[in-house]
């Protein structure tokens, strides 16, 4: 008979594991309930959070009251028993977060540039920024993800075109990761935006989706199979490219010495939110940003609801384009637009996709709060450092 000496070990990992997972998923419970739960015999799950306890990943947080005999002792997550940092990198600031391994964020910080091209000695600042507010050492970090604009090379992991920040090049994401010490990852913000709305927002379950985002310029995050799909260059969602009738196509898109590349042509010359605000003054919506116009438009009459209603068939050729190959069945806006037009937009949207195409798919606004590309880098930094915790 073929020995396996590695079972026994194997399977206290594959125990630890799923215990580790339960508590971080629903919060302290008893032994017993964890037993219940994984299906442990009761010794089974004794040992498993004795292991636990003993590597300084649970602790006894209390207690609650049974119907017979003693309380019985509630078991949680040690919360500084490992930390990641999130980032969201722009032209014109920085912020980063710190959490813990609940995901629960102790400290958040946004920092200027202040003139530094440096890549590597901007996100250096903002993180040890974030880290001594969070009175966190930099070592403690088991996670650091940083949300971009631009296509992030899958295969290097590298920003390889950004139109926004010229100074992310080839070999910055090694340069982080050697003076951090530790692994980073670079991601693209409206994929982060997306892995958001999956964990916390409007696309909670949802196995395939894809996210519209409206802002400085427009993307596109696709989900199948619960799983972001990058394409082989990473430049899948770059949807703001879309040749569209009557439009000039987007031409002189990569940038070449002394000459950046151009936004105008394609989709993106309709939507964005420079687009946008011009469209807006055409109605007669005057305003500094495109959120501020199409607020107005909401709460406006007939011609707040004629702007809506031209916005919403620009943004139906993007989405029936997508429809069409993918069929996603979700549709997330996301961005300034988005956000600001709310249902009267999104129902527009969905009818303007109905009238051009065979597929009517739900669309929705996005419910994520806050800063949604930090969420998101918090996030997937949080699935990085739990799954080193769950393998060591």
């Amino acid at each position: 008979m073929e020995r396996r000496p590695g079972v026994p070990r194997l399977l206290r990992e594959i125990n630890d594991r799923a215990a580790l997972e339960l508590l971080l998923a629903s919060g302290p419970l008893t032994r017993g309930q964890i037993g219940d739960l994984t299906g442990l015999s009761k010794v089974t799950a004794s040992q498993t959070l004795s292991r636990l306890e003993e590597r300084g990943l649970v602790e006894v947080v209390g207690e609650q009251a049974g119907n017979r005999g003693p309380n019985a002792a509630l078991y949680g997550v040690i919360p500084s028993c490992a930390y990641v940092a999130g980032l969201d990198v722009g032209p014109e600031f920085v912020t980063a977060a710190i959490a813990d391994i609940n995901g629960d964020v102790v400290a958040e910080v946004t920092a200027s540039p202040n003139g530094h091209d440096d890549p590597v000695s901007v996100v250096h600042n903002a993180v040890v920024k974030a880290c001594r507010s969070a009175k966190v050492a930099l070592s403690r970090l088991r996670g650091v993800v940083i949300g971009t604009p631009g296509v992030v090379d899958p295969r290097t992991g590298d920003v390889h075109f950004s139109f926004d920040l010229p100074d992310w090049h080839e070999g910055i994401h090694e340069a982080l990761a050697r003076d951090l010490r530790r692994d980073v990852t670079i991601e693209n913000d409206v994929n982060l935006v997306a892995i958001a709305e999956r964990a916390k927002g409007a696309a909670q379950q949802v196995d395939d989706f894809v996210l519209l985002w409206v802002g400085r310029g427009i993307g596109l995050a696709v989900v199948l199979g619960g799983r972001l799909h990058r394409g082989r260059s990473g430049s899948a969602g770059e949807i703001g490219y879309l040749p569209v009738p009557g439009v000039p196509l987007a031409e002189d898109i990569r940038a070449t010495p002394g000459r950046l590349p151009s936004l105008a042509g394609g989709l993106q010359s309709l939507v964005s939110s420079e687009a946008v605000i011009e469209l807006a003054a055409e109605y007669g919506f005057t305003a500094d940003t495109a959120a501020e116009a199409v607020t107005a438009a909401v709460s406006a009459g007939v011609e707040g609801d004629r702007l809506l209603d031209e916005i919403a068939s620009r943004l139906a050729l993007g989405v029936a384009s997508v429809c069409v190959v993918l069929d996603p069945g979700l549709v997330v806006l996301a961005g300034e637009v988005g956000q600001a037009g709310g249902v009267s937009l999104t129902g527009r949207v969905e009818q303007a996709v109905a009238r051009i195409c065979p597929i009517r798919p739900q669309v929705v606004t996005s419910e994520v709060t806050g800063s949604p590309v930090l969420r998101g880098a918090v996030i997937a930094a949080l699935e990085q450092a739990r799954e080193e915790i769950f393998a060591s």
